[in-house]
């Protein structure tokens, strides 16, 4: 019986980001309807987390709005952490906090993080029309800096942002250079507040790609389908799995809401796949 990864992720520090990638409400300069805080609470981050672990969650991701890591976010990050590997056992630890140096990473790693995830997004040609305040190699730069210190890379991106089938590929590409342990693939979800206004995306071109994904990055890897598969794949999940998706975000994202634990969970039992409860993908 097929295996099904969770993952669970928390929004630590919310929308607060100066960047302007056209994609992402966080980013203040689109004034999209989000919530907006400073950091959360490290004690209600633990409790989240336990929560997330009672859920089936394997992968629990902490996530930073901004552009990348600076001394008060690396430390709070390290401190989140330190707190969840005492209270939480068999949780693989994700930050997710934009681009960072190697100093910042080994940092994390001390205090108990396992992973790192930074998405390419999209394919370098592509990047500059979605974003102008910092260049994709700084994004691919983050990554290969994550692997030389010794954690896990997390590395995906979005797809139906507009780009071509060209940069689909590319972007795929890129990401199985790096020779990530999971590729999250997310599928672009509109708001009204951001200047990519519509989805250039259907459930046949998802499901290629997550088809293509699995062939480029290996039998072993985490495949995720993550942000905007209740867009496309609701009722449809049979077809995420077949296409070799092993791996899914449960519960919110970042800014939008996701599915429900439980239904999520009821899904995989009526389609007959397990919730994995070890990280070892073999």
């Amino acid at each position: 019986m097929k295996q099904i990864f969770l993952c669970a992720i928390n929004n630590i520090l919310s929308g607060t980001c100066l960047e302007d990638c056209k994609f992402c409400t966080q980013s203040v300069r689109y004034h999209a309807d989000i919530e907006r805080y400073n950091y959360k609470k490290i004690e209600q981050i633990v409790q989240e987390a336990k929560i997330a672990k009672n859920n089936g969650a394997l992968g629990y991701c902490l996530v930073t709005a901004g552009k990348g890591l600076n001394d008060k976010k690396v430390d709070f990050v390290a401190r989140a952490a330190k707190a969840i590997k005492k209270e939480v056992e068999g949780l693989n630890l994700i930050a997710c906090n934009g681009t960072a140096n190697k100093e910042q990473l080994t940092y994390l790693k001390e205090h108990g993080l396992d992973s790192y995830n930074h998405n390419l997004e999209t394919s370098e040609r592509y990047y500059a029309e979605i974003c102008s305040t910092h260049p994709w190699s700084e994004r691919y730069e983050t990554c290969e800096n994550v692997k030389s210190v010794g954690l896990a890379l997390c590395s995906g991106g979005i797809f139906g942002m507009g780009e071509e089938k060209a940069d689909r590929n590319a972007l795929l590409a890129s990401i199985a250079s790096l020779s990530p342990e999971s590729t999250p693939l997310n599928f672009y979800h509109p708001n009204p507040a951001l200047p990519i206004k519509t989805r250039n995306i259907e459930i046949d071109e998802a499901a290629s790609i997550i088809k293509q994904a699995r062939i480029l990055l290996g039998e072993e890897k985490l495949l995720m389908v993550a942000g905007g598969r209740e867009l496309l794949f609701t009722g449809k999940e049979q077809l995420m799995f077949e296409s070799g998706a092993n791996a899914m975000v449960i519960g919110n994202y970042l800014t939008t809401e996701g599915i429900e634990a439980s239904r999520d969970k009821k899904m995989l039992d009526t389609l007959g796949y397990k919730v994995a409860t070890s990280c070892d993908t073999h």
